[in-house]
């Protein structure tokens, strides 16, 4: 897949191969993403897409390849550094801070506009850096509609209420790129519903990239999907074009199960994701 220009707001991984031994993760995977889209990455189990969006993070580095963020250059960048580059990562599971009420969790991701150090600590202004970021958390889990949790415990909250705390924690950090990792994960089809309708909230303020075996959820939100398979691009585009593509239904079904109900390949292409990742 070639890449193409992008705005100075935009991600581009370009042609970026990773190996583990001699295991090929990824292998001259290019994709691109810019702000007011939504792109989804799905494959089969062990396609490289947890890879793929660790190379972004700056977990793993990749033996070739090039990666740029806002038009420049994205290397040598530390996970610690990614909510100062403007992006935001959630986990597959909550990830949530169980000694932490709900809004002290969202407020650990709004530290990169924290001020205060310690001259500033002793000048009074803590408290005053304290007060804004608590703010920024407030705004971010009113903008989900889970403002009325702040104090509890998360242990406390149903799941999907927990996956919506740990959204509201990458948003308080106001990132340009949002990197959802398995966000449909645990949820019911009514909250999956709610999901698709907080992710079309996003979309005119942000770029976001996600990764989910919810085919209904990622047909219905994402503008363009890129399908791995064995560390490659193997279909890019529309998810209409996409789902209709032999190499990806030959990806989820094997090629037995196309050639014996090839009618039907379209059809069980959309729901095998569920049983893979």
């Amino acid at each position: 897949m070639a890449s193409r220009e992008l705005p100075a707001e935009g991600l581009e991984v370009n042609e970026v191969t990773v190996a583990f031994g001699g295991i090929t993760a990824l292998q001259e995977v290019s994709l691109a993403v810019e702000r007011g889209e939504i792109l989804g990455v799905i494959g089969p189990n062990g396609a490289g897409k947890t890879t793929l969006f660790n190379v972004i993070c700056g977990f793993v580095k990749p033996q070739s390849g090039t990666l740029s963020w806002r038009g420049r250059a994205l290397e040598r960048h530390r996970p610690d550094r990614l909510a100062k580059l403007g992006i935001a990562r959630t986990l597959q599971g909550v990830g949530l801070f169980a000694d932490l009420t709900v809004l002290e969790n969202v407020m650990t991701g709004a530290q990169r506009f924290r001020r205060a150090r310690l001259a500033g600590a002793l000048l009074g202004l803590a408290d005053r850096d304290e007060r804004r970021l608590r703010e920024r958390a407030l705004r971010a889990l009113r903008r989900l509609g889970c403002e009325d949790v702040a104090d509890r415990l998360p242990g406390t909250l149903p799941y999907a209420l927990q996956k919506r705390v740990a959204l509201a924690r990458a948003l308080a950090a106001e990132p340009d790129l949002l990197l959802l990792d398995e966000p449909a994960g645990g949820l019911d089809a009514e909250e999956l519903s709610d999901l698709a309708a907080l992710l079309e909230g996003l979309r005119s303020s942000l770029a976001v990239m996600l990764v989910d075996h919810h085919m209904d959820l990622v047909t219905s939100v994402c503008d363009r999907l890129v399908v791995l398979d064995f560390g490659r691009v193997i279909a890019a585009g529309a998810p209409s074009e996409v789902r209709r593509d032999e190499r990806v239904l030959e990806a989820y079904l094997g090629r037995d199960a196309l050639a014996q109900a090839p009618g039907e390949a379209s059809a069980a292409g959309a729901g095998s994701e569920h049983a893979h990742r």
